[in-house]
């Protein structure tokens, strides 16, 4: 039994709760013991049955705990994190049982991928990544520390994502070629539903079929 608590009692986090219960179903075994939240106004209610605790009271009550992230946002899952580090705790890489993916896929530390998501083959995971329901990551991909994924996006192969992207739902990214991939830069945004067909640089936010800056 793994004692967890899940940074972040949003609805990311409760989503991670359901994760880890579907785990235990199928034989890995966690126990959740707290939602961990920066909201005071959160701190002592209970969600779908777990309480919330600040990051404080959690490590005090708990000094072994395992975090899971639970943030769907980029920014403050690095400073959750960068937090929890210092204080000597790190993250679980937590998949859910229902993912797919070949022997030739590795997943960085911290890293949660939810039900429905394929990875085929030759795919780097990063640390502290988020891969949300229903995603296809393509052949030869790589995926930077903190990259964040939401629901239905499909990455096609020879793709190269950078650190602390954030990619929405429905989101499209063209494949490109082992000479030449599709390189999208640190820090960029790809707005829902957008269709990526070239490279993007960095600090950059996209929208659109074709996908452009704005």
């Amino acid at each position: 039994m793994i004692r967890v608590g899940i940074y972040g009692a949003g609805g990311f986090g409760k989503e991670v709760a359901w994760l880890l219960d579907s785990c235990n179903q199928r034989g890995r075994h966690y126990e959740i013991l707290c939602f961990i939240d920066d909201n005071p106004s959160l701190h002592g209610k209970i969600l779908n049955g777990i309480r919330v605790m600040g990051f404080d009271e959690a490590r005090q009550k708990y000094p072994s705990i395992h975090l899971v992230r639970g943030t769907g946002s980029v920014r403050a899952s690095v400073e959750v994190i960068k937090k929890s580090q210092n204080a000597g705790l790190d993250f679980l890489t937590v998949i859910h049982p229902n993912t797919e993916y070949s022997k030739y896929v590795t997943f960085g530390k911290g890293t949660v991928v939810c039900s429905g998501s394929i990875f085929t083959t030759n795919v780097t995971v990063g640390d502290y990544v988020q891969v949300n329901l229903n995603c296809t990551i393509g052949h030869d991909v790589r995926l930077g520390d903190y990259t964040t994924i939401a629901p239905g996006v499909h990455i096609s192969g020879y793709v190269h994502v950078g650190k602390r992207v954030y990619i929405g739902t429905g989101a499209v990214i063209v494949n490109g070629t082992e000479e030449s991939p599709v390189i999208i830069g640190d820090d960029v945004t790809i707005g829902a539903g957008a269709c990526v067909t070239k490279s993007i640089p960095s600090n950059s936010k996209v929208v659109g079929v074709p996908a452009k800056p704005i």
